[in-house]
């Protein structure tokens, strides 16, 4: 029987493959081995579509899918599609704020693991500012988490721009912080519902995991991030 999430991932890939029909591409779900091509020998994709040359290779995932683990797969399998011509790598989000993400504190990232999916992030910053911005938007609401926990702050919800609120009207964030990350939301936000933007500059992803690993030390310090 599938879990909530998979039939959520599920009903967006159907969707996606119709989408792609009434365009003219041939659709493959859960291609086999032999179908793949030899750079894709080790990856198992939900789904390719080919028109003429141009081929893409997709993935569905729900946000309360996303972890290390996962993380770190659509990260190489986005660096190993991108490097042959005529193939493009597109990761699609269901709708991050569904009920898929009635997340507990208790199964939130902890600070190792936000560390270690941090340095998945500067890997993809280069090639993937669009990756490496919706990897950072995850780690830098885990880490808010984190410092409202240590806080004692009572959450009486996990959204991102409530999360937010909160810990700067508390002072636990400084208000240019504050600016980057509301500045930061609406992009994420493009990304994960599968829209394009144009906005997304290294410089403003390398803020933003600047930031990350700057919250991260007031972990440490005790001190109020500023």
């Amino acid at each position: 029987m599938e879990t909530p999430t998979a039939n959520l991932e599920r009903e967006r890939l159907l969707k996606l493959a119709e989408e792609y029909r009434e365009k003219g591409y041939e659709v493959f779900f859960h291609p086999n081995p032999e179908d793949l091509p030899d750079f894709l020998n080790h990856y198992r994709p939900d789904m390719i579509v080919r028109r003429g040359k141009e081929n893409v290779v997709i993935e569905v995932k729900s946000r309360s899918s996303l972890n290390s683990s996962s993380n770190q797969y659509l990260g190489n399998l986005a660096q190993a599609v991108e490097k042959h011509p005529g193939w493009r790598f597109e990761l699609v989000m269901t709708n991050p704020e569904d009920t898929t993400y009635s997340l507990k504190a208790e199964t939130s990232l902890q600070e190792r693991e936000i560390e270690s999916q941090l340095q998945l992030a500067k890997q993809l910053t280069t090639q993937h500012p669009e990756l490496a911005l919706l990897y950072s938007w995850s780690l830098v609401e885990a880490t808010l988490r984190l410092i409202a926990q240590k806080e004692e702050l009572s959450l009486k919800k996990f959204d991102p721009r409530y999360l937010v609120n909160q810990l700067v009207t508390e002072g636990v964030i400084s208000k240019s912080e504050y600016q980057l990350l509301m500045n930061a939301l609406p992009l994420r936000n493009s990304i994960a519902h599968g829209f394009k933007t144009t906005q997304i500059t290294l410089n403003y992803v390398y803020e933003l995991i600047e930031l990350i690993e700057q919250l991260l030390r007031t972990l440490h310090t005790g001190d109020e991030a500023g």
